[in-house]
């Protein structure tokens, strides 16, 4: 197979005759086109008969590379037979482009096909970067496996046995998931994805064009697949939310630490705790070590806690990191958005408790606080308690008073017949995107195994080492997929003006002055407002003033202050609110009393940008 890629502005093209081997299609497949697209011409080999599952594997895994490296939104599979002078069957190689196509939707892109066997006229605009033109030749040999094994450490024979899903209400009472009467959409849509049910439409989930549009991230051509960078608004918002958990866990006696990102594979107990991760690492090699980037704090965190000394007396002991950054090495094809990352940043709270009754306890007081990130949000959770078979047998009762008494709703309780990882109880919550999917953000779990690997003890009231138990904390799980679920929610919320939380918008009231005349009084509106912690900003624009109030909701701005004849000669301001298409005439300081009181106990920071919109990059 040879192919050559171009990374277009936009591609169109215009069906204009059949050959005697064009394929049938609908009226809408005569002429279509697509913008910002990896647009991929493909002839179809006379060698790729041979074995062409191949073909379509290794071809998709191309496409996708380059896809993800330029960042391009759609891609365009164009039959292309001018590349080789030795082509395929045209029936083989119209089943080999449609298979292509298939694959890509299957990995969540968004793909058109050009028909096969048709002369057309096409336009296209390439957008000449360096990785813009990239040619291609695919053979037959077999697929190579370019991802190292995970590290693994053997537990014996595997368990064969499936998981026990069942609902359990607050009442206590369990049922099947398959007999129970669900109340809430996005609970079915949880149960559906966990027992496999769940359907790939193939769309590209609404959060990536989102996060592109509202100019806060996108992905960084020149890293490697799944690593975002931040543009102002985004790194506001990912910074906020930051100082949001900061504030959470030190109230709740966290103590903030640092700690290194890369750690030595020769400590057994780094190994050890990796494999029983059982994600897939980036490692790397020197001449003498076999390294790993970190996917969580839990190895400085253990390792702080292994060289301190303690007692009884300091329990609970909580070691907070916000681990910038964490790195998993997922599969290319898994990579999607701010959902799923190979770098993201994750807040990772430990707490070292006395034994397994005093974890209990604390495990429900971080239940409550995973919780109060829902309302803090503005986001809907469906929540999933998973346990093994031995705990829940000793444990039954605790887990339904959490359920009736921190959760307080219908959960999914997987029953694990033997323990898997490090824990044996833990809570997972889980916002639902657009397309009925999860998004796993908190979670707690109750760790004991990792005392004894790391070697953590504290002296006990009667001066004997112990090993405590210890609990991992996500309170919101990880930054990017907060903003993703943000994003995700003014999808799902049908009917309701997009917009996120009133203490994460960039933007919280935008000035606009009706003309240049006003623009004095605008600035000294300004000045009282930004005077009073509020991240404000004037459009001073030469748009038309319909068009400024346009954008200002574009960019979901919740405040915005028309200022005109009227306002200069009666020195008010008139104030429009976003939510409810209210307006008001109020002072500057009942603006600030309403904001600060919608936005009472978040975290707040300036606005990183000019505050004259004319003067502002556009990213």
């Amino acid at each position: 197979m040879r192919t050559l890629m171009i990374h277009s502005d936009y591609l169109r093209y215009k069906t204009r005759s059949k050959t005697k081997i064009a394929e049938d299609i609908d009226d809408e497949k005569r002429a279509a086109g697509v913008d910002n697209a990896l647009v991929a011409f493909i002839a179809v080999e006379e060698d790729d008969e041979q074995n062409p599952d191949v073909i379509v594997q290794k071809a998709v895994n191309e496409i996708l590379n380059v896809q993800n490296k330029v960042n391009a939104d759609n891609i365009v599979i164009y039959p292309y037979a001018h590349l080789s002078s030795s082509l395929s069957n045209p029936k083989v190689a119209t089943q080999i482009l449609k298979d292509i196509e298939t694959k890509l939707i299957e990995n969540n892109q968004a793909v058109l096909r050009v028909p096969f066997g048709w002369y057309k006229s096409f336009e296209l605009s390439c957008k000449g970067h360096p990785l813009s033109e990239l040619s291609r030749t695919i053979t037959v040999d077999p697929v190579a496996e370019t991802e190292e094994e995970t590290i693994k450490v053997d537990d014996g024979e595997e368990e064969e046995e499936p998981n026990t899903m069942l609902i359990l209400e607050e009442d206590g009472q369990t049922y099947p998931v398959d007999d129970y009467n669900y109340k809430t959409k996005t609970l079915k849509q949880l149960i559906d994805h966990e027992l496999g049910k769940s359907k790939d439409t193939g769309k590209q989930p609404p959060h990536v064009r989102l996060m592109k549009e509202k100019e806060l991230a996108s992905n960084e051509p020149s890293a490697d697949v799944g690593h975002i960078r931040w543009y102002p608004k985004g790194k506001l918002v990912k910074d906020l939310l930051s100082d949001y958990v900061y504030n959470l866990v030190v109230e709740r006696g966290a103590m903030p630490v640092e700690t290194p990102v890369m750690y030595d594979l020769a400590d057994t107990a780094i190994r050890e705790h990796a494999a029983k991760f059982g994600e897939r690492q980036y490692r790397l090699k020197t001449k003498h070590r076999e390294l790993m980037l970190r996917f969580a704090c839990c190895f400085g965190a253990f390792r702080i806690l292994a060289d301190s000394f303690f007692t009884w007396k300091n329990m609970p002991v909580g070691i907070y990191e916000l681990s910038t950054f964490s790195f998993r090495f997922e599969r290319q094809g898994e990579v999607v958005g701010l959902k799923r990352l190979r770098a993201f940043t994750m807040p990772d709270f430990h707490s070292v408790c006395l034994d397994d009754e005093h974890a209990r306890e604390i495990f429900a007081k971080q239940v409550d606080m995973c919780a109060k990130t829902e309302a803090d949000l503005e986001v809907n959770y469906e929540i999933a308690f998973r346990v093994t078979r031995d705990f829940y047998a000793e444990n039954e009762d605790w887990v339904k008073q959490i359920v009736r008494e921190n959760i307080k709703r219908p959960v999914l309780l997987e029953i694990l017949p033997k323990m898997k990882h490090y824990w044996n109880a833990k809570v997972d919550f889980a916002a639902i995107d657009d397309l009925g999917r999860p998004i796993e953000n908190p979670t707690v779990q109750m760790d004991i195994q990792s005392a004894r690997r790391f070697g953590i003890t504290y002296l006990d009231e009667n001066e004997e080492q112990k090993y405590p138990t210890i609990l991992h904390c996500s309170p919101t799980g990880s930054i990017e997929r907060v903003i993703c679920s943000l994003l995700e929610k003014t999808s799902t919320d049908k009917g309701a003006k997009p917009s996120l939380p009133l203490w994460l918008a960039p933007t919280q009231v935008r000035i606009i002055p009706v003309t240049d005349d006003h623009l004095s009084y605008a600035e000294g509106i300004y000045e009282q407002i930004k005077d009073l912690n509020i991240r404000v900003d004037i459009d001073d624009t030469q748009e038309r003033l319909g068009k400024k109030i346009r954008n200002a909701g574009k960019e979901w701005i919740p405040y915005t202050i028309v200022v005109g004849d009227n306002e200069v000669e009666s020195n008010t301001i008139t104030v429009n609110r976003r939510m409810d298409d209210t307006k008001e005439e109020i002072s500057v300081e009942q603006l600030a009393d309403e904001i600060h009181e919608l936005t009472k106990g978040m975290p707040f920071r300036q606005l990183p940008l000019p505050c004259m919109v004319s003067k502002r990059v556009k990213f």
